[in-house]
């Protein structure tokens, strides 16, 4: 009979036990309560970047002109952006479609529907914009089946929007989002002749949760693709493009990096990647004024055993080998990457380090103003000339 599992923590008899107290131990000596204090923030940043959040609210809706079908939005670097978006709400509405900026001020902006709203809606006051533009299959009016791809964690629903030809193209979404992200980029793919499958994996809102329920950053969740490319090559790809969105570029990189399915992928495309979390998440602690050795802490707790007993993560954030750049000599594969040099959330720092370190295997287009992952909403004409012409130069398809 197995003995019962202790309960994760200080009182677990573990390697990760004398970690942690040595970690405490050291804490206190050098700084006493500050540096538990110190500690417990570091802590609480590590559990925030591997916790699988809830969309929030990022813009207020100050008016709602059915008759006219316009919105106005308190301005933020989001919401005075050029092109089409969407807004994520609560009410009558869940999603409304966003059309061009028709009015602005310093405090707000107004903008057309493009999706009708009724005279009688009511929606509440706090929103999200989006770039998704779309966020369900069947507002693309073309063909698409729906499966369940079988992984460790549990199945894995999936979209499959079929064309001629024995390529396809392999979407990964980000961080906190869902599948839908990846829609807008389906009919150009499918234009093209390339069957797209837009995948989901662990702890997103669609698939299932694995043990932990936390985010690997994706060096655990590559594994739920490469059971998504092993569902497309049974069921007849030759060759795979892979195509990933912020972390969903993460992803990508490692099951270039990793996969046994190596040798058919032919081709990746990037947009508003992660090539290195160390460069993203202390960019996004110096936005949140954090201090220099509080990240540094945050970080040395996500990569360390007792850092992941004390946060609830699987395992350690293995930060080397999810430093694509730094690996750039073990990449195969031709590489597009698209990112905002002003994202505002990923900085490209580490799309051009990748860049710079492969020059003869990745392209990389750089926009200005787009922010992120909204390369597409901002200048469609230019993402899909770029996309379309590198795609033919790699003999991906024919132009």
């Amino acid at each position: 009979m197995k003995a019962p599992r202790r309960a994760a923590g200080l009182g677990a008899s573990t390697p990760a036990r004398a970690g942690i107290l040595s970690a405490l131990t050291a804490i206190i000596a050098g700084f006493g309560v500050i540096g538990l204090v110190w500690f417990a923030a570091a802590l609480r940043v590590a559990r925030l970047v591997i916790t699988p959040a809830a969309r929030r609210a990022d813009t207020r809706i100050l008016g709602l002109d059915t008759a006219a079908q316009t919105i106005s939005l308190s301005r933020t670097p989001d919401t005075e952006l050029p092109g089409r978006y969407g807004l994520f709400t609560r009410g009558s509405e869940d999603y409304i479609k966003l059309g061009s900026v028709l009015h602005e001020d310093a405090a707000a902006v107004t903008r057309k529907l493009l999706t009708h709203v009724d005279a009688r809606a009511k929606l509440a006051v706090d929103a999200a914009f989006s770039g998704w533009y779309y966020d369900r299959p069947e507002q693309l009016h073309l063909p698409f089946t729906s499966h369940l791809v079988g992984s460790a964690v549990g199945p894995c629903p999936a979209w499959v929007f079929p064309a001629d030809g024995d390529t396809w193209c392999i979407q990964v979404h980000g961080r906190g989002t869902t599948r839908a992200e990846c829609l807008r980029a389906v009919p150009l793919l499918h234009s093209l002749g390339l069957t797209t499958m837009v995948v989901s994996y662990r702890n997103d809102a669609d698939a299932p949760r694995s043990r932990s329920g936390t985010y690997g950053l994706g060096a655990t969740e590559w594994r739920d693709v490469d059971a998504a490319v092993g569902f497309a090559r049974r069921s007849g790809a030759r060759r795979i493009l892979l195509m990933g969105w912020s972390m969903g570029g993460a992803i990508c990189l490692q099951l270039a990096l990793n996969s046994a399915h190596r040798d058919r992928i032919v081709g990746i495309i990037l947009d508003s990647p992660v090539v290195d979390w160390r460069i993203v998440l202390g960019y996004q602690a110096q936005q949140m004024r954090l201090p220099q050795p509080l990240t540094s802490l945050a970080l040395r707790t996500l990569a360390s055993d007792w850092g992941a007993r004390l946060t609830g993560g699987g395992a350690p954030i293995p930060f080397d080998k999810l430093d694509a750049a730094a690996r750039a000599a073990e990449l195969r594969v031709p590489i597009l990457l698209l990112h905002s040099d002003d994202d505002g959330f990923v900085p490209s720092d580490g799309s051009h380090a990748l860049a710079a370190a492969r020059p003869d295997l990745v392209r990389m287009e750089t926009f200005t103003g787009a922010r992120h992952t909204k390369l597409w909403n901002y200048d469609q004409n230019r993402w899909n000339d770029v996309i379309t012409a590198w795609l033919a130069d790699q003999d991906i398809v024919v132009r």
